[in-house]
């Protein structure tokens, strides 16, 4: 079929974009604003983009539009629909999904589906996952809202009949009775005329709760309401039965996901994390022995910073070990694990008299993301290195200012912190304020990289983080910083 998909360059539409193309489908789509990684996974797939959401696009004529969540039904200032492609399609009758939906209905269904679910560490954990199962030899199919590096691409449909190539890495359970998919599994809304959940359409035989806190303020009330689209998604899990059972892995640190399981499972539940839980590790985050009732299976050495990623570590194992590969195999896998793009990514040095100077570019948008980040750096580098943390609150979350009380304690780790307040309706200044000279404000890019580079001396380590593409700069550091070395 033709596909039109609108809001093709975030990375779960972007994913399924790449999907649909492996399956021969043709796929075109619209979007605006778009910045790397995920427009140029996109270019390079021969995926056409149109810039905008304009209605003259209802003259492709495709055989169904895909709706991504940006697309909405707003009016701009003077009256005029802020999607018009949109009302075109409602005023044709055409016919329209939502991406989860076209997912389960085009690629998910008759799959083992592992789906990765928590506030934090969703998409590393899925990669991690994704990657065992690949080194397992079960060629999985998997959608990672993020380019893994260990793969060229964030979506791959993998093999639908399941037959091992390293049959002896892998002992099939009872459970399992097609290939592998994994997904990242978002609890924010689907569509505007779908405002459950995302995860809700997946149904998977295996499902990871890895953490949760409040988060998404522009859709949910409170915690509770997260909560209980979590329980929505663990209703979906089988429970015992003739073909095996499903399971629900979970962090056993997380108060608010032992409320989650208290309101009813159906399933086999595992957990990991605590001292008592069936998998445990053991050692500082870049090289610790894992346990799995107790009893060493394995090592994980590798460059990850944090026990943040440690926890996604377990995740990952436990969720392998449901389909059968042994943790010793996982942590094996884990070991050759390069990450994904935009998690503590290396974006380049600069050399100077007095020293290197790194530049970093990290996801974190989130004031427990923007915490674990900077401790694991600060782990790593031991109390020397200087870290300069340079963020921009920029998710929906953070612009209404609902987690701004966290972010002193969230930056506690970096020895200066930069924040761009541009298109923001509160003051980042004054959330920042005991952090007294530790803390600079700027209205633009050019300006933060200003004060920035007034600043910097030789050995720091500048970690930049945003959930987008923060005005490139990454690229305009590292050239200011060149310029005065």
């Amino acid at each position: 079929m033709h596909i039109h998909i609108l809001g093709i360059c975030g990375t779960f539409m972007g994913g399924l974009a790449a999907l649909a193309a492996e399956a021969g489908h043709k796929v075109t789509g619209c979007d605006a604003g778009v910045y790397p990684p995920m427009s140029d996974q996109l270019r390079a797939l021969g995926i056409d983009l149109i810039e905008g959401f304009d209605a003259d696009q209802l003259a492709l004529d495709p055989d169904i539009y895909v709706v991504g969540n940006v697309v909405s039904r707003a009016r701009l200032a003077d009256g005029t629909a802020k999607f018009p492609l949109m009302e075109a399609i409602l005023d044709a009758g055409a016919a329209y999904t939502s991406g989860p939906q076209w997912l389960a209905e085009h690629v998910l269904q008759g799959r083992h589906v592992i789906a990765i679910a928590g506030t934090h560490g969703k998409t590393t954990t899925t990669a991690m996952t994704a990657w065992i199962l690949e080194f397992a030899g079960l060629q999985p199919g998997f959608l990672i809202g993020g380019v893994p590096l260990n793969f060229d691409t964030s979506a791959k449909l993998g093999r639908h009949a399941l037959a091992p190539v390293n049959a002896s890495a892998v002992v099939m359970h009872s459970a399992v009775r097609s290939a592998p998919f994994v997904i990242e599994a978002d609890e924010y809304d689907t569509a505007f005329f779908d405002k459950r959940s995302k995860f809700v359409h997946y149904r998977p035989r295996t499902a990871v709760l890895n953490n949760l806190e409040f988060d998404h303020a522009d859709i949910f009330d409170n915690l509770a309401a997260i909560e209980r689209q979590f329980h929505h998604l663990v209703r979906t899990v089988p429970g015992t039965g003739p073909h095996g059972s499903g399971r629900v892995i979970v962090n056993d640190l997380e108060e608010s996901l032992s409320r989650v399981l208290h309101a009813g499972c159906w399933s086999e539940v595992r957990s990991f994390g605590s001292a008592v839980s069936d998998y445990t590790c053991i050692g500082e985050p870049g090289r610790f022995n894992v346990h799995h009732i107790g009893k060493p299976v394995g090592v994980v050495e590798w460059a990850l910073t944090g026990s943040h990623n440690q926890l996604n570590a377990l995740a990952a194992i436990a969720a392998a070990h449901h389909i059968g590969v042994d943790p010793e195999v996982s942590a094996r896998a884990l070991s050759s694990f390069q990450n994904v793009k935009r998690r503590m990514e290396l974006r380049g040095t600069v050399t100077r008299s007095d020293g290197e100077i790194a530049v970093y570019d990290d996801f974190a948008h989130h004031p427990s993301a923007i915490r674990t980040t900077l401790d694991g750096l600060r782990r790593k580098l031991g109390p020397g290195p200087r870290i300069l943390a340079v963020f921009e609150p920029r998710s929906n979350t953070m612009k209404l200012g609902a987690m701004k009380a966290q972010l002193p304690c969230s930056l506690e780790s970096a020895d200066l912190a930069f924040c761009n307040r541009a298109g923001l309706d509160w003051n980042p200044g004054e959330a920042l304020a005991s952090l007294g000279e530790r803390a600079q404000v700027a209205d633009s890019i050019d300006e933060l990289v200003s004060q920035i580079v007034a600043r910097v001396r030789g050995g720091d380590h500048i970690v930049c983080m945003s959930n987008g593409g923060f005005g490139g700069i990454h690229d305009k550091l590292l050239r200011a910083l060149a310029a005065k070395s």
